[in-house]
């Protein structure tokens, strides 16, 4: 591998992890109703980075990463339209979450890949991608996330709209 294909690689995967952890934190305050305006700023730079890096790495056809890293930068700019554009002002709260969650998940589906590719235990258990452990983990990390995304999904929406009611019925007294 060249120099400057592994510091490509080196930086790819740092910015991946940084995603990765801000995503958690931010999916986190979702579901305690907080927006974290920070890791939010954090999370949405690193994993518009980590997508779009993607892409400059040599091929010679398209793969299936490049499916994965287009489907997370159309989530990551849904979520930042939604957030900064919009204000999370009504459905574009659900599109936020949605966006949000959906790129997390992205960003893990492909570190299990990866994972699975790369660490000697993991890559005996499935060496093909193809085994039974390896889509069963796929899939609880899929219903996993669908399960963390209804939940964010209500409690984001609740606390919010909690917090509206509380500011109206101070302006109304």
């Amino acid at each position: 591998m060249s120099t400057s294909l592994s510091t490509l690689t080196y930086l790819h995967v740092l910015i991946s992890l940084v995603g990765i952890g801000s995503g958690f934190i931010v999916v986190g305050g979702l579901f305690a109703g907080q927006r974290l305006n920070a890791w939010t700023a954090i999370f949405l730079a690193s994993n518009f980075a980590t997508s779009a890096s993607g892409f400059l790495f040599p091929s010679d056809r398209v793969l299936p990463a490049h499916a994965i890293g287009l489907v997370a930068l159309v989530l990551l700019t849904v979520a930042a339209i939604a957030r900064y554009a919009y204000r999370l002002f009504g459905g574009w709260r659900s599109a936020y979450v949605a966006g949000t969650v959906g790129a997390l998940y992205l960003n893990v589906f492909v570190l299990v890949v990866q994972l699975f590719q790369k660490v000697p235990a993991l890559q005996a258990l499935a060496p093909t991608q193809s085994e039974p452990v390896f889509a069963v983990t796929q899939l609880a990390v899929l219903v996993a996330f669908l399960l963390l995304g209804v939940a964010s999904g209500r409690r984001f929406g609740e606390s919010e709209a909690s917090a509206l009611t509380s500011l109206l019925n101070r302006v109304a007294d």
